[in-house]
């Protein structure tokens, strides 16, 4: 995502917890590495956030704050709940600062090749001055609402993702035991009603046992668990999204919590 924004002459700065990681990316992208994430948005007017949880966002947004000012824009990338949002947006705006919680979809695959599918939540106006930055990393991006809408509407891709892999591993591990060909399987099965994205970029690698992210599975699972918390405050009951968080919690205390979700097809072809 910053090699995208890098590309399109946006990139000024970059920071990360782990220094290397920043330190490298500086000297291939000729980019500030800055030490801290306050001195990262004390150099640029939009500062854009990736991390795993809530906990980190919420750590590294507590690091920033001395930085903002009144023309910064925070956006976070991140998958979180809708609550942890709204809760950054808060710490934010006390520096005077916007948020837009903008949680993104398309895999690795998307993250590459600026084709990322960003949900967003928060005031149209900042959405707005920050569509050219969104735009180097993406092929679609739609307003939701208000913040938290964006991680509302990530939630309902993470359930359906879910709901994805079952069906999609449970079908070939079927077709396996049936001795049938998968990779042509596969190939005519794309071309009809039940195709979908995650069949057509995981179902050959999946059969031929290779795993690698993609998407982590352990990640996935972390997502699911925010989903079940949102729906439980709702009374809302996720029967396939509960199912799936056991079986990834069972491949992870296997050691495969770092596959990607495809890993699922392990269980399934059993």
């Amino acid at each position: 995502m910053a090699r995208n924004v890098a590309k399109a002459g946006l990139l000024k700065a970059v920071w990360n917890r782990t220094a290397i990681v920043a330190e490298t990316l500086s000297k291939e992208l000729k980019v500030n590495h800055a030490a801290t994430p306050s001195e990262l948005a004390n150099q640029v007017d939009v500062v854009l956030t990736c991390v795993s949880t809530d906990d980190d966002l919420l750590s590294v947004i507590e690091a920033m704050l001395p930085g903002l000012t009144s023309i910064s824009i925070v956006i976070d990338h991140s998958t979180v709940s809708a609550e942890t949002a709204r809760k950054v947006a808060v710490m934010v705006k006390g520096s005077g600062a916007e948020f837009l919680d903008a949680p993104v979809s398309g895999g690795v695959e998307g993250a590459k090749n600026g084709t990322l599918a960003i949900m967003v939540g928060g005031p149209i106006e900042s959405l707005n001055q920050v569509m050219a930055v969104l735009e180097a990393m993406s092929s679609r991006i739609v307003h939701m609402g208000d913040v938290g809408a964006g991680q509302a509407t990530k939630a309902i891709n993470q359930i359906m993702c879910a709901g994805i892999n079952q069906a999609v591993t449970e079908a070939l591990a079927f077709g396996a035991a049936q001795g049938v060909n998968l990779e042509k399987a596969i190939d005519i099965i794309s071309q009809g009603a039940a195709g979908n994205w995650f069949l057509d970029k995981r179902g050959l690698t999946m059969v031929n046992g290779v795993f690698t992210p993609g998407f982590k599975l352990a990640l996935h699972q972390k997502d699911l668990k925010i989903c079940s918390e949102m729906a439980e405050k709702l009374g809302v009951n996720l029967p396939i999204t509960q199912i799936t968080s056991q079986e990834y919690a069972q491949l992870i205390q296997q050691g495969y919590g770092d596959e990607d979700i495809s890993a699922l097809y392990r269980l399934k072809r059993q």
